[in-house]
């Protein structure tokens, strides 16, 4: 399998009420059946209105926002907090973010990520007439290393793990365990082309195996829940 996966230029700053799904399909008027568009979650966030005021005269104002956000706070050091969000993910500041925003503004998570990359697929499908797949991405860090990673926070048309359970590796011996999180790793190879600050607020991958694609949620299938959680 060999994968392509290039930026999509040209989306203009989104605010508000943007039809994203529109914007994405005329900066990039050569989407094929089988994409996978990525896209950032701050254009997702900007588009849904998914933002607060902060005091600019405060620089820890957003951090009652971010109480706000969690449903718990796991660590606390200094000014830093780990948060675990209402929808289940646990990251820095429970995701508001201030970067790449208006001064006075924060980001807020979508309320549903999975629900606004299903929006962003049948917006292209009707604006394009291609059936692709949409992974809504996020930066977070992970536990134990350093350095961040793009992962996926919604996905629509695509699934989500690939379970390889019940396969035979090179040596033919049976897997047990092994369940792969495609669409972290597609959002991560996507942040490649888009950066942090480029002002590309999505790319395409293109090649994927088909067998990939279909019904997928993150929420449903990547959050571990309590009783799977060793460190809780």
């Amino acid at each position: 399998m060999t994968l392509s996966i290039f930026p999509i230029e040209g989306i203009p700053e989104v605010t508000r009420g943007d039809d994203l799904a529109r914007l994405i399909a005329t900066a990039e008027p050569n989407l094929r059946d089988g994409d996978v568009v990525v896209v950032t979650q701050k254009v997702v966030s900007k588009a849904e209105g998914a933002m607060a005021q902060v005091d600019t005269e405060d620089p820890l104002g957003h951090k009652a926002i971010v109480e706000e956000q969690s449903r718990r706070i796991v660590r606390r050091r200094g000014d830093l907090i780990i948060a675990e969000t209402r929808h289940g993910f646990v990251c820095a500041n429970a995701g508001v973010d201030l970067s790449n925003v208006d001064e006075g503004w924060v980001a807020l998570l979508p309320e549903d990520s999975d629900r606004s990359a299903r929006r962003i697929r049948d917006g292209i499908r009707a604006a394009a007439g291609v059936e692709v797949a949409v992974i809504i991405s996020d930066t977070f860090g992970r536990p134990w290393r350093r350095g961040l990673t793009d992962v996926a926070i919604g996905c629509a048309g695509i699934r989500a793990i690939i379970d390889l359970r019940g396969s035979e590796d090179t040596r033919g011996r049976i897997l047990q365990v092994t369940e792969v999180c495609v669409v972290d790793e597609l959002a991560a190879a996507a942040e490649l082309v888009m950066g942090k600050a480029t002002g590309v607020a999505a790319a395409v991958v293109r090649g994927v195996q088909p067998a990939w694609l279909g019904r997928g949620d993150v929420r449903s299938e990547i959050v571990r829940p309590p009783q799977e959680d060793l460190f809780r």
